[in-house]
């Protein structure tokens, strides 16, 4: 008997031309927007997953792992209403396009013993953003009535590393 694979429509063009793009010949932060760049013109569906994949997790919010290589990681992040990240960094570059919901995004600055909230945002289906440390403090929340899914592509290879986070910040907000 054969080897079954799982279809994730969309996936092999968009690895085909993030691996392109992730050669690290550019600085992190131009291929962090290139990146972005291509998600915007080749965003999946959220069929991208299973429908069982789509249902999320009633405790928090869970990550599927679509595709993994040296100089890049492909992640599906699933979030159900309420569902948040702790105030965090990355270990790398990042471009991100959300595929169902509403993401809201709180950004901030490390101010010596506190941080600073510098701004919001509100991220729509079909958005995309890119972005590379330092300078990419932020936390992130389901704060709509129903299932959100976002598509996050890391510059790092995340079968070596144990999460695509850097730091956790637990520092007080002023």
């Amino acid at each position: 008997m054969g080897t079954m694979t799982l279809a994730r429509p969309g996936l092999a063009e968009l690895v085909a031309g993030v691996r392109e793009l992730a050669d690290g010949s550019t600085a992190p932060r131009t291929t962090a927007f290139a990146v972005a760049d291509l998600l915007r013109d080749r965003l999946p569906s959220p069929e991208i997953l299973t429908e069982r994949e789509r249902l999320g997790d009633p405790d928090h919010y869970v990550g599927h792992t679509l595709h993994t290589e040296a100089a890049f990681s492909i992640l599906a992040v699933v979030w159900r209403p309420g569902q948040e990240t702790v105030i965090h960094d990355h270990i790398a570059w990042c471009a991100f396009g959300v595929l169902q919901g509403i993401e809201h995004e709180t950004l901030y600055r490390l101010d010596g013993d506190h941080l600073t909230e510098i701004g919001r945002t509100a991220n729509h289906v079909g958005e995309v953003s890119g972005f590379a440390p330092p300078g990419d403090i932020h936390k992130v929340r389901n704060t709509g009535d129903s299932t959100a899914i976002s598509l996050h592509i890391y510059g790092a290879d995340l079968r070596a590393a144990p999460s695509s986070v850097r730091r956790v910040y637990d520092l007080p907000v002023r």
